[in-house]
């Protein structure tokens, strides 16, 4: 069986890398966006000139997140940009048990008000430690936004780097998680093995 790339294929392959480079060079680009592969399944890493601004989840549609930040941010769009290198070592490291946090710079663009305060809270959290939604608030000054909390995890923008997975309900039950409660579990999983 032949396993070689058509010289067509990569042809393309290459002029796309190339539109890609000299886009980013010419600062023409919104936001770059990857496809990587996880343990917890595909995820989209994006990111505009100001940082990673998106970690999705497959079942979030990545053509529908694509749409979204299009809309929102801007829509010069490419995919396969160098600006992404970083943030898939990283995530990739972090799979592998060799990052206990990410050094990436963050666009916090897609998020505001107390929802961007609890965000930026969340790394606070400690590798393979948990805190209750109570806790978080209690944390942020609001112990009575409890409910705000959660929706603030419910809507993080940026999942797994901002680990709002380690927010779980007061009697320690998960509660939801934009990944699903299978990926929450193999997350929290992953950080309880190290």
């Amino acid at each position: 069986m032949n396993t070689e790339i058509p010289a067509e294929t990569a042809h393309l392959a290459s002029l796309r890398a190339e539109l890609a480079e000299r886009a980013e060079k010419a600062e023409l680009l919104d936001v770059a966006y990857r496809r990587v592969d996880s343990p917890v399944g595909p995820l989209l890493l994006a990111a505009t000139a100001r940082g990673l601004v998106r970690v999705a989840f497959e079942r979030e549609d990545f053509d529908a997140v694509v749409d979204s930040l299009a809309t929102r941010l801007g829509s010069r769009i490419l995919s396969g940009t160098a600006r992404l290198d970083d943030a898939a070592r990283e995530v990739e490291e972090y799979f592998s048990g060799n990052r206990r946090h990410f050094d990436l710079e963050l666009d916090r663009s897609l998020s505001a008000g107390f929802r961007l305060e609890v965000q930026r809270y969340l790394p606070r959290i400690d590798y393979g430690r948990t805190l209750s939604y109570a806790q978080v608030a209690d944390s942020v000054g609001n112990p009575q936004a409890v409910r705000a909390v959660g929706s603030a995890c419910a809507r993080n923008p940026l999942p797994i780097v901002v680990p709002c997975h380690r927010v779980v309900r007061t009697d320690g039950s998960l509660g939801g998680y934009i990944g699903g409660l299978e990926a929450k579990k193999a997350l929290l999983g992953l950080e309880a093995a190290a």
